[in-house]
């Protein structure tokens, strides 16, 4: 079974295989994680972004990590550019991201608190999805072999420590 873990901490700077973006469906990054990606990533990663936009809500796509340690980003459209996302896009964002990894044949994933920022979810409904998400994934016979919530601050890492934690 794959370690899952909880880290306080910049999600561009884990050396793992794939690391995932919240994303608007047009792939603007203009602000967030997106921005931060984008910034500690490079151009590389913006134009990538362009040739694959626009894409569905709760639609996944890959680009390369540009000058980030990891090998891939996985775009999931969780919003249309300035509106609120739900539960529903999140969850079908969260199985997205975790379906492309497996196809980037990636071992190891970084996912961020999808919604929880821009999108206005509450952090402890979004932590309750991902973390079922990723468990149901990873009890079908996932080739992952260690996820990893990056999250930032307090307030973020104890909703999902709370969700691991909890047993449904």
């Amino acid at each position: 079974m794959a370690s899952v873990e909880v880290l306080d901490t910049d999600i561009t700077t884990l050396a793992v295989d794939a690391i995932a973006n919240a994303a608007n469906t047009e792939l603007l990054h203009g602000g967030g994680v997106a921005a931060a990606i984008e910034r500690a990533g490079g151009e590389a990663i913006r134009r990538e972004s362009e040739r694959k936009a626009p894409i569905g809500l709760g639609e996944a796509v890959a680009t390369s990590g540009g000058d980030m340690p990891c090998r891939w980003v996985i775009h999931a459209a969780t919003m249309v550019l300035g509106s609120p996302t739900s539960a529903d896009i999140v969850r079908r964002a969260t199985a997205a991201t975790l379906r492309k990894a497996e196809e980037l044949g990636a071992r190891s994933l970084a996912l961020v608190a999808f919604g929880a920022g821009v999108g206005r979810l509450p952090l402890d409904e979004v932590a309750e999805i991902e973390v079922e998400e990723v468990r149901r994934h990873l009890t079908s016979g996932s080739g992952l072999q260690r996820v990893v919530f990056a999250v930032r601050g307090d307030p973020a890492r104890a909703a999902f420590e709370d969700a691991l934690a909890a047993r449904h």
